[in-house]
């Protein structure tokens, strides 16, 4: 059982728990229809609750709800209700920072002030399920508030999607994103050739290099060491592979395994020796 605190508008409500005593946010279609500050409510199957004591990135969730539109808390919840159907479990406590964005992102397309992201591609092919998801934002700003959303904001939505459903952070997804374009981009210059971003090798190497920057942070190791074989057998590869990890290192400030230099050198033979063009 919970009482009503205060009506944000027909859909989104504060609402005090009667058994903690705590405050949370309250969603549904007409959930605060008619109803009075005070009131008792139950909560109906088709109501999302979201606890108002979450601290995220972007500050205290009380603090974000009462600077942000209950709209966009709206939009945000319906985001997040296509995440649950695409991956099941997701984090809600990130309805706020995405909320958050959202409110931004429209006002900085209000103001034509629209931003261009150049990690875009990169978060469309490594994230490719949260950005198929986060594109269900481009019809509903366009039906609630006439706002046409570009690929870029998309791209930071699929983000936040990221961050619900791997408990890892917007700007830890960022960093992993910028250290495989840099890694890309490394590899590129090495070989002198343009990388099929089309290709299977190409995912494989994207994939590989985001849980190789993600093993790094988390300090975790691979136990199989394949170094002195790629050495020996691709000595190009595995240059590349210890150029593009020390350089990928110093960015992250943290120091990458030397096991991972021989995989990395794998799937860089892979890509470099099939499915590479002369740029």
């Amino acid at each position: 059982m919970y009482r009503i605190r205060k009506i944000l508008n027909h859909n989104t409500i504060i609402v005090i728990n009667m058994d903690d005593n705590l405050e949370y946010l309250l969603m549904g279609k007409g959930a605060g229809f008619q109803k009075k500050v005070g009131e008792r409510i139950e909560q109906r199957s088709e109501d999302t609750v979201y606890s108002l004591q979450k601290l995220t990135d972007r500050g205290d969730a009380r603090e974000i709800v009462k600077s942000v539109s209950p709209l966009c808390l709206e939009l945000a919840n319906e985001v997040l209700k296509e995440a649950q159907k695409e991956f099941g479990e997701v984090d809600r406590a990130i309805l706020f920072p995405m909320a958050d964005h959202i409110e931004f992102a429209v006002q900085r397309i209000k103001n034509h002030e629209q931003i261009s992201n150049p990690l875009t591609d990169d978060i469309r092919v490594l994230f490719y399920k949260e950005y198929k998801v986060a594109q269900c934002i481009v019809p509903l700003l366009w039906e609630k508030l006439k706002v046409r959303i570009d690929e870029h904001e998309v791209g930071y939505i699929a983000l936040h999607i990221h961050s619900a459903i791997d408990h890892e952070k917007v700007s830890q997804a960022m960093m992993i994103t910028q250290a495989v374009r840099e890694c890309i981009t490394m590899v590129e210059k090495q070989t002198g050739k343009k990388i099929d971003v089309m290709s299977l090798s190409y995912n494989r190497l994207m994939n590989h290099v985001r849980y190789m920057v993600a093993r790094a942070l988390k300090k975790e190791r691979i136990k199989l060491n394949m170094n002195d074989y790629m050495e020996v057998k691709f000595p190009e590869s595995f240059r590349t592979a210890t150029t593009v990890c020390d350089e990928i290192g110093r960015s992250l400030k943290c120091t990458l395994d030397e096991v991972e230099i021989g995989y990395l050198a794998m799937h860089i033979e892979r890509v470099a020796g099939d499915e590479m063009e002369p740029s």
